[in-house]
């Protein structure tokens, strides 16, 4: 296929540009030129900004493409100037977007189903003015997922939801600080309770299957995420400790009582 990548070049697009090339795709990479721009010489760059203050998408004049991937909607206007650029000739699209689109709060064993978040109705007039916060990332990642689904069509978009995203290259360093803390060994404070949920995906499976879906022309809104259920941060600390041969004392705390003392996710991620 003829793959417009429009980021691909930072972590979840990074992956997805590769696992595209050695699956024998033609990328084209349409970004700012700003992230890791020497990455991937054997794709076509072109240079867009999707800024509000200044979009420029003149690149994708008149340019078709068997597919698009957007990993890098933010705001419900940036999937419209998109739209607007390509014109139809974007063929079927992948849209990455988040569980946080979900309404809190999420049951337990919800599908995709479940309620999306909504910007309160004053930020909702005008989503592209909206401060991003916490609280508002979720709103307006599933107000993109809904621009999606109006301009490129039901039957042509797949959205896909991740959970907590790892793996080489992340930024974050959400994952990895549990990696270098519990390699240390002794006693670790943790959040509690130990069988609190969580879910977290490498990044080279999530876009492995993700392309998989766009190949197949599969479409509609999919979570991403793994381990299955149960799963908990216990369970992680287990396996990390597990996997370095780390003697560690996991000491659990509630996580209320946390928050009371100010302690929060910068303390401990995930």
């Amino acid at each position: 296929m003829r793959i417009l990548m429009v980021g691909g070049t930072s972590f979840v697009g990074r992956h997805l540009t590769e696992t595209a090339l050695t699956a024998g795709h033609t990328v084209t990479i349409a970004n700012r030129g700003r992230s890791n721009p020497g990455l991937f010489p054997e794709a076509e760059r072109i240079r867009i900004d999707r800024s509000p203050d200044g979009p420029d998408l003149h690149g994708l004049h008149g340019r078709d493409f068997d597919a698009t991937i957007d990993v890098c909607a933010y705001r419900p206007g940036q999937v419209r100037a998109l739209a607007h650029a390509l014109d139809g000739r974007g063929g079927r699209h992948l849209q990455i977007s988040s569980v946080s689109a979900y309404a809190d709060p999420v049951p337990h064993g919800a599908d995709e189903t479940a309620p999306l978040a909504q910007l309160p109705a004053q930020e909702a007039r005008d989503p592209d003015a909206t401060t991003m916060t916490d609280a508002t990332y979720g709103p307006l990642k599933a107000a993109c997922e809904q621009a999606a689904v109006e301009l490129f069509g039901a039957q042509a978009t797949t959205v896909v939801r991740p959970t907590y995203v790892v793996g080489p290259h992340d930024p974050t360093g959400r994952f990895t600080w549990w990696l270098d803390r519990v390699a240390r060994g002794g006693v670790l404070l943790c959040p509690g309770p130990r069988e609190a949920s969580l879910q977290i995906i490498d990044a080279r499976d999530q876009n492995a299957w993700a392309l998989g879906l766009l190949e197949r022309g599969v479409t509609g809104a999919f979570h991403a995420c793994s381990p299955a259920p149960p799963w908990s941060l216990g369970d992680l600390v287990d396996a990390v400790a597990d996997a370095l041969a780390a003697e560690v004392d996991a000491r659990w705390s509630p996580a209320g009582r946390l928050r009371e003392l100010g302690v929060d996710a910068t303390a401990f991620p995930l």
